[in-house]
């Protein structure tokens, strides 16, 4: 007997209490653990986690108590977005507070203990300076550390709450009991400096990384800004009254006036105006809307008020949906993190191994100073130990590369296809929707020799607008500005043919070849070349007639996109293989790929044939991209390793790509894969450098130089150099924000 799978809810919220890449881990196992959850995935640079449980099995506040127990904190609330952003804005502000407070405490302390140490008293006066450094602003170290060590858990604040109290507590021994050395030969050295500036030099480059992290997810906030907080609502009795944008509900008439923001997604009930529709379109010119057309949140009306008719409010609106996919996006997992997971898991524990180690070999085999030394020593690498820098590497790179896109116009849906992008080597694009407008227009129309145009126009134009055919509206569409509608009686529409109806007693036809000829209508000589060289460059030609006589013949194609011969010519620059697949004719086919440049063709293929050229191509090993509208094309999108969706499409085959072009822009798809390329480039780099640092700082802070240099690594250098490390891996990381 089967057993039904339980439906799961996939949700993301923020979390509170994290300071380093094995409070992540910490958090992600403990979700993980909780009995429901099918998956947990958490975010350092965006302090946020996504899980999918089983609402059955398990609720929000369940996953709350989990942390909570854990030392950390989960927020559910309703306004979980707002009260997140409210909790990093107090985070920052009371990092910058406690940092700067510690810099000014520091600065003396640093200078007593390198110039004055000979002074009598100057111990006392660095405890006393060192005091309320170490446990006053970096009190979290110590409380956070504490709270995880109760469930068995080190991270970072391990390794600074360890190292400090140990030259602390070394220190004031040192200071109240001199003797104990003096006696045995040796001085009494304090290291309360040691202990001080290693707190402010973190708390200085927890600030900075704290600041560099916003700045990395300014996109994003970039967006909620398009949501106008407040709007103008139009009651039945003529008043108007102000609400906030979260109690606009569906059907609501709302006014927006001149340099406002609409507030939520419907049509224009009254008034004209243009709207600056670059946040979506990315097209600078603004576009004319008057009743009955679409508006957007976000875009923003210019130069007359609009009356609009509210149609998706809330989440549903098309830039909360954006909103919502961005923010999924960047707290997801890119594949390689994995192996920096697994590193942070261990990473801490390894550290302290490390630390003790070093400081019992010094001690056996330092000397007479060989105790002093190896405290210093164990100090010193669990200062300069940073799993920070390893767990900001990928997600600070992932967030900001997300985050371009989105303003580019690319919504990348999660990390994983970002990363895989730069990997495509086959890229499959579909024709109509895709390479084409999608929409057919007249392209050529020509009139009988002997014939007044004018009322026959006329005549013509009624009759197509007897049927929803899409050509017939797009003949319509183009003899709309220039006729006057007459009236036809009799309409009978001729499936697979065209239509009919009868003109002040007489029938008058609108079709193609093939009701023309079963009518027996030949076509004057230059009615008939025309015709046959518009279906030679694969146009689809319509016959217009009145009783025997052949009027006209329309030439109706689906223009190019005009970006596409661009796009297709920069995706073979960055040397990938571009094919054309299509349920089309292949005559039609080839000549649209002859005016792209496309060499590689398949026509006339079903769904299932696309899904199978993808298998064709993955199985020779090669990474394959495809890019479509349709519902026709929504199982080749599933199938590929890279999927690409135009922002008009159907909405399966948006919710299956794992990228949309919001604009329909085809240039989007080679700026996406060089995204792609820099995004990668610079993860590769934040984990060289953030794994180099952690290789090289560690064995030469245990001592591994002396022997044959006479080097050891002042704790202070230490600290800083750990501080320097986590900033220098998100500021590389910020450089993508300009790169091209």
């Amino acid at each position: 007997m089967a057993v039904e799978k339980a439906e799961t809810l996939r949700e993301q919220y923020a979390v509170m209490g994290m300071t380093c890449a094995s409070c992540a881990r910490s958090v992600e196992t403990g979700l993980s653990r909780v009995p429901g959850v099918r998956s947990a995935t958490v975010n350092l640079a965006t302090n946020t986690a996504q899980v999918e449980y089983v609402p059955e099995e398990v609720s929000p506040e369940d996953l709350r108590k989990a942390l909570q127990s854990l030392g950390y904190d989960l927020i559910i609330e309703e306004r979980g977005r707002e009260t997140s952003a409210q909790e990093c804005d107090r985070r920052y502000n009371s990092l910058r507070r406690r940092a700067l407070g510690a810099l000014l405490l520091a600065a003396p302390l640093a200078i007593l203990g390198m110039f004055f140490m000979d002074v009598p008293g100057v111990h006392y006066m660095m405890w006393l300076l060192a005091t309320p450094l170490v446990f006053w602003f970096g009190r979290s170290f110590f409380t956070q550390a504490w709270r995880q060590l109760r469930h068995g858990v080190a991270t970072m604040d391990t390794l600074v709450a360890l190292s400090t109290s140990t030259a602390y507590v070394f220190s004031v021994f040192n200071t109240l009991n001199p003797a104990f050395w003096q006696i045995r030969g040796l001085e009494a050295h304090v290291y309360f400096e040691a202990a001080g500036v290693v707190i402010a030099f973190v708390l200085l480059g927890k600030w900075l990384e704290e600041r560099a992290k916003a700045r990395a997810s300014s996109s994003l906030q970039k967006l909620m800004g398009l949501q106008p907080q407040t709007v103008m609502r139009l009651l039945p009795d003529g008043r108007m009254e102000e609400i906030p944008t979260a109690r606009v509900a569906v059907g609501d008439l709302l006014l927006v006036r001149p340099g406002e923001k609409v507030p939520v997604d419907g049509r224009v009930h009254s008034g004209c105006s243009h709207v600056d529709e670059s946040m979506l379109s990315g097209e600078p010119m603004p576009v004319a809307k008057s009743p009955g057309d679409r508006l957007w949140a976000g875009t923003v009306v210019q130069h007359s008020p609009l009356q609009l008719r509210a149609e998706q409010v809330g989440a549903d609106t098309l830039l909360a949906q954006i909103i919502r996919t961005v923010e999924e996006a960047q707290g997801s997992k890119a594949p390689v993190q994995r192996l920096v997971d697994r590193v942070a898991s261990v990473f801490v524990p390894v550290v302290v191994f490390i630390a003790v180690v070093s400081l019992l070999a010094w001690w056996l085999w330092g000397g007479s100073n060989g105790f002093e030394q190896g405290l210093l020593a164990f100090v010193t690498v669990l200062v300069i130990a940073c799993p920070c820098a390893l767990g900001l590497a990928t997600p600070t790179a992932i967030m900001v590369g997300i985050g371009k896109g989105a303003e580019k116009g690319i919504l990348i849906k999660n990390a994983e296809s970002l990363e895989l992008a730069h990997r495509i080597q086959v890229l499959a694009l579909d024709k109509t929707g895709t390479l084409t407008v999608g929409k057919p227009v007249v392209e050529g129309l020509l009139w009988a020799d002997d014939l007044p145009t004018g009322p026959w126009a006329d005549v013509f134009y009624s009759l197509e607008r007897q049927t929803q055919h899409p050509l017939a509206q797009a003949i319509a569409a183009y003899l709309e500005s220039q006729v006057m509608p007459v009236p036809l009686t009799d309409t009978e529409q001729l499936p697979g043919l065209g239509v009919r109806a009868r003109f002040r007693g007489e029938w008058v036809l609108a079709g193609n070849r093939a009701l023309f000829a079963a009518e027996g209508l030949r076509l004057p000589e230059a009615l008939e070349q025309a015709a046959k060289r518009w279906e030679g460059e694969s146009k689809t030609v319509v016959f217009f007639a009145c009783a025997d006589r052949v009027l006209a013949v329309a030439a109706v194609a689906d223009p190019i996109q005009t970006s596409a011969a661009a796009a297709i010519r920069q995706l073979r620059d960055l040397g990938i293989e571009v094919w054309l697949l299509t349920g089309d004719q292949a005559q039609s086919a080839q000549t649209v790929a002859q005016v792209l440049g496309i060499e590689r063709v398949r026509a006339s293929l079903m769904p299932a044939d696309k899904e199978a050229f993808v298998r064709e191509r993955q199985s020779e090993g090669k990474v394959v991209a495809m890019v479509g509208d349709g519902i026709n094309d929504s199982q080749a999108l599933a199938r590929a390793d890279v999927s690409i969706a135009m922002g008009h499409g159907t909405d399966i085959a948006m919710d299956v790509a794992h990228m949309v072009l919001i604009n329909n822009d085809l240039q989007k798809m080679p700026e996406a894969i060089r995204l792609s390329r820099q995004t990668v480039r610079t993860i590769r780099q934040n984990l060289f450098w953030a794994f180099l640092y952690n290789i090289i700082g560690i064995p030469v802070a245990a001592g591994v130089l002396y022997p044959v240099y006479g080097f050891t690594l002042n704790p202070m250098f230490a600290g800083a150099a750990m501080a320097l490390s986590s900033v220098s891996v998100v500021a590389n990381s910020l450089r993508l924000r300009w790169a091209r």
